[in-house]
């Protein structure tokens, strides 16, 4: 768009509507170089137009679209990971009724598993952390049957070999060992349908349980099943960052 003074918001103000900082830091900021829209380096008193012009802050990403939302929702068990089921079950639209925006989620997480999964409206987004060439991380605690021996770890890390190709955990720690099983984190990057279940059944680890905690920047933390809350500033960056824009 034309940046003319008569045109656009203020970047301070836009800056500060996003919560990023005060009027008076989006200033120091403006003043330090850390500011960019459309690629160029911001100048104070300039004017943008939050839905269109893209700006960044110290290299992340800023969203200035009020329009545009971000959540995080711990999906129960048992619940259908999408906005609506064609047999009646229950799905994560019971849990977004206080959304005055219509959301979608990002990816899926089989009914019988739980924890973190993204909601937004920002369809540029949800298509970049789903594409396969992005592969943004996440990371799922599943308490399996057994105990894990070096040489299945080894395995694990190394790649094992599916119906529909070769699959591999990029990270791997044991949380706890009890009674014959075994509570691991396991770290992958791809999204392949219930990839983590398939994985462990092939080297002879049923998974009892599955949570997934993270994905990329983003942490289930304390959020209990069933609820959501909306991203950081912060966090919404680092995504943007992860997969490119």
């Amino acid at each position: 768009m034309n940046n003319a003074d008569e045109e656009g918001i203020r970047l301070q103000k836009v800056l500060s509507q996003a919560g990023i900082a005060s009027r008076r830091a989006a200033e120091d900021l403006i003043s330090r170089g850390k500011v960019k829209v459309n690629g160029e380096p911001a100048r104070l008193g300039q004017r943008v137009d939050p839905e269109k012009d893209v700006i960044h802050v110290s290299g992340k990403r800023v969203v200035t679209d009020v329009d545009k939302v971000y959540f995080a929702i711990n999906k129960p068990r048992g619940i259908v990971s999408t906005m609506e089921d064609d047999e009646g079950r229950p799905s994560l639209a019971e849990f977004t009724k206080g959304i005055d925006q219509r959301v979608f989620h990002v990816g899926r997480l089989d009914t019988d598993s739980e924890g973190l999964m993204l909601l937004t409206n920002d369809g540029e987004l949800a298509n970049r952390i789903m594409h396969p060439s992005h592969g943004l991380p996440k990371v799922y605690r599943a308490q399996v049957a057994g105990i894990m021996d070096r040489a299945t770890w080894n395995r694990l890390l190394k790649g094992v070999e599916l119906e529909d190709g070769m699959a591999k955990a990029d990270k791997l720690k044991i949380i706890d060992e009890h009674a014959g099983q075994s509570l691991i984190e396991i770290t992958i990057h791809e999204g392949r349908k219930h990839i983590v279940r398939r994985l462990m059944d092939e080297v002879g680890h049923h998974v009892s349980r599955l949570v997934r905690t993270e994905m990329g920047p983003v942490q289930l933390r304390n959020l209990k099943p069933g609820t959501l809350r909306r991203l950081s500033p912060n966090e919404i960056g680092e995504l943007f960052r992860e997969v490119g824009l």
